[in-house]
Parts: C-alpha cells; structure tokens; sequence
C-alpha cells in the first residue's frame, strides 16, 4: 500500500493549530486595515482651543466635545484663567493646558468656549472678548455653549447671526444683535452655539462640520 498522502494522527492537531492561527492573522489584517480608516479623520491636524471657567466649567460640556475631537484625530488644548486642578459642577477636574492670556487665536482652527455657571467669568473679560474677535476676524470657526454664547454677543460678535444659548441668557444674545433660535444647536457659518449639555455632542459634529465645510 502507498502510504505517501496518509496524514501521522500525531501531526493532525499541529496542523489544525497551525491552519486556526492563519485564519486568525487573515482577520487581524483585516481589522488592522478597516482601523487605518478610523486614523485617517478629517481632523488630522487641526488644533482645537477650548477655554473653561476658572471654576464650576460644565463638565459634559468640556468632556463629550473634547473626546469627540481627540478620537476624530484633532489637537486639543484646554485654556483658563485659572492654573492648576479646576473642579466641573459635576465634581470632575481638570487641569488646563494653558494660561487664557497667553493663547492666541491665530494658533488654533478653532476657539471653543465652554459654559456651565462659572463662565460668567468671562461675560465681561477683555481678555475673553479679544479671542473671540480675533476667532472672528481670523476666519476661525468659533463655538460656544450654555451660556457661553454670551461672552460672544458681548464681544460683538453675534451681531446679524443667527444663534442659541441657555434661556436665562438669551436676552444678552438679543441685546448683542443676535437672531436667537429656539434650537438645541445653531450653526451659522463658521459660528456654533448650542443650549446646554444635552446638546454637547451635537455641538461637537456641527463643530467639526463648520471646520470641514468647503
């Protein structure tokens, strides 16, 4: 008998092994290939300034945007007026990457102004109001939050846009010249506000569709 094509029955497992391990690089080639795609985001080399409240920032409203950026591959540096830990109304902290005074517009793709109650900071901040002009001026996409917005009217520039903000600012957005929208988000060129936390991750996507807009 011709026992030339007849498999050991020692050898059988190690060639099932073998055969389990092909199959699996097959697929870890694969997903390695549909994860380059992930990588390759239409934030590539943006850098996103985001300002907080020197205390009590809303916490969804620095966390959820500031993910949504990171993982669609943009830079993100977090500003204050304060230094060291900053505590959200919500208990978390965070420690910003930078002094407000010490940013500038022109470095950034984007300025994005966080609420929460501790933003009325900013409301009448000289230093506040010239990032958000120079934003303006420069052609850089420029958001605000909650009642962040109103640093933006009281800076001068929502005048003739359309805008949102929490209720219990909006009256400053209509004394700033603003068309207040009753809208969770507005986006009106390269200027997005949004109500509130609820909105934040829409506020994020119309964030990053103003700065992919053609």
């Amino acid at each position: 008998m011709n026992n030339a094509h007849i498999i050991n029955p020692i050898l059988i497992p190690v060639l099932t092994f073998v055969m389990i391990l092909s199959i699996a690089g097959c697929r870890n080639r694969s997903s390695s290939s549909s994860n380059s795609k992930v990588v390759q985001s239409p934030l590539a080399g943006k850098k996103i300034l985001m300002v907080i409240a020197p205390k009590q920032f809303r916490d969804e409203e620095l966390f959820i945007p500031r993910e949504y950026f990171l993982v669609r591959g943009a830079e993100v540096t977090v500003a204050s007026s304060a230094t060291g830990e900053i505590r959200g109304m919500f208990e978390r902290t965070f420690t910003p990457d930078a002094k407000l005074a010490d940013v500038s517009a022109k470095d950034f793709d984007a300025v994005i102004f966080v609420g929460g109650s501790g933003a009325e900071a900013y409301f009448d901040d000289p230093v506040a109001h010239k990032l958000a002009r120079d934003a303006d001026s420069g052609s850089k996409v420029l958001g605000a939050i909650c009642i962040a917005p109103a640093i933006l009217a009281k800076a001068g520039v929502l005048k003739g846009r359309s805008a949102t903000a929490f209720a219990s600012v909006r009256e400053i957005l209509v004394a700033g010249g603003a068309r207040v929208m009753d809208s969770s988000c507005v986006r009106d060129g390269r200027i997005v506000t949004a109500d509130g936390p609820a909105a934040a991750e829409e506020f994020a996507s119309d964030i990053v569709k103003a700065m992919t807009a053609n």
